[in-house]
């Protein structure tokens, strides 16, 4: 049960966004840059990256959200994914986004912990400063979405099937079909 009485039976961020839509838009367009706009890295990649730092921030409704939006556009499906997720150094993902999900769990252990040897690691992969750059905001992004859904004790469904549903939703409609509309009052 979460912690404050929610307007919607939704799970995870949904909830916490019917609650306060105002907050909706802002964390939902910022989602829809980071994970679905242009990008050398691929949205498969990018989700990627935000479900292994949801599952090192061992949050559940997000990593299994983003786990399955990733499977989805990836073509090794929820088989790589649970691979990053329990060993990311066997995984068989490129270097160069090994490099990258380094920096994603130094980012997770906190900003200061990303280190000139971990950028330079991504760099001799062949990340750029761009990849770089969105990396470290995605993670730092699901360390606070995870804290957010966390924090507020929000419901995860435990059927994958749910995840699996929202993640046709947000492939095909982006995050911006889930940002519900402010109520105004009439004047």
């Amino acid at each position: 049960m979460a912690h404050i009485a929610l307007n919607s039976d939704e799970p995870g961020i949904r909830g916490l966004l019917r609650f306060r839509p105002e907050t909706a838009r802002p964390l939902n367009d910022l989602a829809e840059v980071l994970l679905r706009g242009e990008s050398t890295l691929s949205r498969g990649d990018r989700e990627l990256i935000a479900a292994y730092v949801s599952s090192l921030n061992r949050c559940k409704f997000c990593y299994s959200s983003h786990a399955a939006f990733a499977a989805a556009q990836l073509a090794e499906g929820m088989d790589l994914v649970e691979q990053v997720r329990t060993d990311v150094d066997a995984a068989p993902v490129s270097p160069k986004l090994r490099a990258l999900l380094g920096i994603a769990a130094a980012v997770q252990q906190g900003g200061q912990q990303v280190s000139d040897k971990d950028v330079a690691a991504a760099r001799a992969e062949g990340a750029t400063d761009v990849e770089i750059h969105d990396t470290v905001l995605i993670a730092a992004a699901f360390c606070m979405f995870n804290r957010y859904v966390d924090g507020l004790a929000t419901f995860a469904p435990d059927d994958p099937e749910a995840y699996a549903m929202a993640a046709q939703r947000v492939i095909t409609e982006g995050y911006g079909s889930t940002t519900p509309p402010v109520e105004r009052p009439a004047r």
